[in-house]
């Protein structure tokens, strides 16, 4: 860790408060940055993180608050006056383009030019392989670096890429988000170097990770944000993991969960061995009738990516399901769909709704066999069957010609739900379903999940958010890295922190 310090950040950011319509992503939080220093931001998945990138980086404006650089009020009003202010990001997956050379994403928006103002591409490719060879990444292609297509690289190397096009405009304000998700031990080795020769050339650097090994290997401060506010910083030398942990948590989270007690039934799922070639390995768990088994964890964990698995999206590449004791053979969704398991997706907008189409129609669109004859629809049994469903989970909506687009982002959830229900389900896997929505359309949610239930539904909830993962499961499977790390019984003894460090790779209490 450098213990280098200045007296002066060189970015604050102070009040910063960001809201969108029905969610506040960010109230009156506040971060500084020093140079030759590393400060970690630290906290659950959504508390406001990516918010902050966006709005350091220009692509956000705040509704309050300011922000200096050098001690100056600054204006970001777009990507290009925060890269021109010398603020650059290196993204988990990079923002660079594929088909562009090493040296043209290098110099994308600032290349040297000739006398005649053309681009000097000879001038750009000895800058480029002078900034490679300076963070040693001349291994990347053998003596043709700059020439070298992008979508020829490996992840690690675009990193690389990304960080020499920071050095190419002297950025001195460098945000990491997430930026070994992807990586190997070797490749996040490779990575801390860089990251050392940043500090070592007085850059400030904004490290963001979900990996505690990793904040406190590189990380000289912290900040931790909770529920979109700032709630503790200082120096990572006096703090304990367990005490950020706690930080990050905070919250009650004791909150009412509309959680029927349901006697559970029969087990009408089994997934045993269950692995794939990249995303996840030895998937294990059962699941009963009437029973919420909960999966918690942090980005890059592989929980949609099992989930996905399961409804047929992508192939695992071994392991088996059973559903009520018989081996099901799951190559497609539509499988799935036909043994009785749904999958309601995190990202309701591209994958799970189909805006421009009214209600009435996304409901019925995986039930058409039910609502048509002879191949021709019946629209009067499209409109009863949406009815019937939608009615069920009590639906806002003017009428059921609405445009799907038109409702929020709660009642999207609502149709999405009803129309996988209409499917009448054995298995219902529900992906981060509060994502995104205010809180009174969360509490509906959590209403309807509890009656699908009550009902006999088995269900499968995906979560990063502790208050709904411990006020509405049963069980709780935590993930990490791809693998299960821990399957834990719902009960008031269990705690928040308890949840946080598991799925953090933390043993025990430090």
């Amino acid at each position: 860790m450098n213990m280098h310090t200045t007296t002066e950040p060189k970015i604050t950011l102070e009040g910063i408060t960001k809201t969108f319509p029905g969610v506040r992503a960010l109230h009156k939080v506040a971060l500084e940055l020093y140079p030759g220093q590393v400060t970690a931001l630290i906290g659950e998945n959504g508390a406001g993180k990516s918010t902050l990138v966006k709005t350091m980086t220009g692509i956000y404006q705040p509704d309050e608050g300011e922000i200096r650089i050098d001690g100056e009020v600054a204006s970001l009003a777009s990507p290009h006056a925060a890269f021109r202010r010398g603020i650059t990001a290196i993204h988990q997956e990079t923002v660079l383009f594929d088909e562009l050379s090493v040296a043209e994403n290098i110099f994308l928006g600032h290349s040297p030019k000739t006398v005649f103002k053309t681009i000097d591409w000879r001038s750009m490719q000895s800058r480029a392989r002078t900034l490679l060879k300076e963070i040693g990444a001349s291994h990347i292609v053998p003596e043709a670096v700059p020439e070298a297509r992008l979508k020829d690289l490996s992840i690690a190397n675009k990193h690389l890429v990304a960080v020499a096009r920071a050095l190419s405009i002297d950025a001195d304000i460098v945000i990491m988000d997430e930026p070994t998700a992807s990586l190997s031990f070797k490749e996040i080795e490779d990575l801390f170097e860089l990251i050392e020769l940043l500090k070592r050339n007085g850059k400030a650097i904004l490290f963001i990770s979900h990996k505690f090994d990793e904040i406190y290997r590189i990380a000289d401060r912290y900040t931790v944000f909770r529920d979109g506010e700032m709630v503790g910083s200082g120096s990572l030398d006096d703090i304990s993991q367990d005490e950020i942990v706690r930080m990050m948590v905070g919250r009650s989270v004791d909150q009412v969960f509309p959680k029927k007690q349901v006697e559970l039934g029969d087990e009408v799922l089994r997934v045993s061995g269950y692995c794939h070639p990249t995303e996840f390995a030895d998937i294990r768990f059962t699941l009963r009738k009437g029973e919420i088994l909960g999966f918690y964890g942090l980005v890059g964990a592989g929980r949609s990516e099992v989930m996905q698995a399961l409804f047929g999206v992508t192939r695992p590449s071994k392991g088996a399901i059973r559903i009520s004791g018989e081996i099901a053979v799951i190559r497609s969704p539509a499988d799935a769909v036909s043994r009785g398991i749904v999958y309601v997706p995190e990202d309701r907008g591209k994958q799970g709704a189909v805006l421009g189409l009214p209600i009435f129609q996304n409901v019925t669109l995986p039930s058409l066999s039910k609502t048509s004859k002879n191949s021709f629809l019946r629209l009067a049994e499209e409109f009863s069957l949406a009815r019937q469903y939608t009615e069920r989970l009590d639906l806002r909506a003017a009428s059921l010609d609405q445009d799907i687009a038109e409702l929020s982002g709660g009642n999207q959830q609502k149709v999405v739900v009803a129309k996988w229900l209409a499917t009448k389900p054995r298995v219902i896997i529900l992906d981060e379903p509060t994502k995104g929505i205010d809180i009174g359309s969360k509490a509906a949610v959590h209403e309807f999940m509890g009656e699908l239930a009550a009902q006999g539904l088995a269900v499968i909830m995906v979560s990063s958010e502790l208050p709904e993962i411990m006020g509405m499961s049963d069980r709780i499977i935590v993930m990490r890295e791809g693998r299960i790390e821990a399957e834990l019984e719902n009960s008031e003894d269990l705690k928040a922190e308890v949840l946080v460090r598991t799925a953090s790779g933390i043993r025990e209490a430090s």
